[in-house]
Order: C-alpha cells, then structure tokens, then sequence
C-alpha cells in the first residue's frame, strides 16, 4: 500500500504517517515485507500437514532437524510441539507423487528422524496472515 493511502486510511497526513511506519520497521513490529503467492498458480497446489517423531530430544538431535528443515523450501511452516509429536510442519507440493518423493528423499532422510504421519486437508476453511490488532 502506497504511504498516501496508508495516511488517508488511518486519518494523517503523509509525513506523520511514514514516520510511525518507520518506528514500527524499527522496533521490529513491522517484520518485513512479502508478495502472497497462490501455491496452486506457481504449481504447488498440495498442502499437507506432517508431524514429526524424532529419535530422541536431545540438542544434537533436535538442532540436525531444524538446520535440515531451514534448507527445504517445500517446508513451509515448522513448530516445536508439546504433545504427542516433536515437530508439526506445513509442506506445501504440487501433488501427491510430488509430496511422495519429497518425503522419501528428503524428509524422511534427515538424521534423527523416527517416524512421519501425514495429514491431508480436505478443504481450507480460513487461512489468514493478518494478525488482529
């Protein structure tokens, strides 16, 4: 959103107003800056959700997960868990066949890793990156 719009939408003039945005950049409220895109449009229209039984919880074994997760761009959410599982990720693929081949060559390959279970939506209800302030 251009500042102009930005200031008449919240009621200032536009100096004032790109100066708040700045502070909020500073103070890393504002985190950064992104172009949504539509999975299914650049051909990856699956969405899975897999939860991940490590070998053990121990730092080694948890840290060779998360470095081998921060490289696979197919992972796009990743969560520590409390709970049954240790990790629960978003994967996003452009098909079945195409999520098979991630999870046996990549995935499953990482060191540490026990046991995978996959889940798959059958419609997304609400999917939103606002946060409500």
């Amino acid at each position: 959103m251009k500042n102009v719009d930005l200031a008449e939408r919240v009621g200032l003039s536009p100096s004032p107003c790109l100066r708040r945005v700045r502070l909020l950049e500073e103070a890393g409220v504002i985190d950064r800056y992104v172009a949504l895109l539509d999975p299914a449009k650049v051909g990856m229209g699956l969405t899975l959700f897999v939860r991940v039984w490590l070998t053990g919880q121990d730092e080694e074994t948890v840290n060779v997960f998360v470095e081998a997760v921060r490289k696979l761009a197919q992972i796009v959410e990743c969560h520590l868990m409390a709970g049954d599982s240790d990790f629960l990720l978003r994967v996003i693929a452009p098909d079945l066949e195409g999520y098979r081949r991630f999870q046996i060559e990549h995935l499953g390959r990482i060191r540490g890793v026990r046991n995978i279970k996959t889940e798959i939506p059958m419609q997304k209800i609400k999917h939103s990156w606002e946060v409500p302030v």
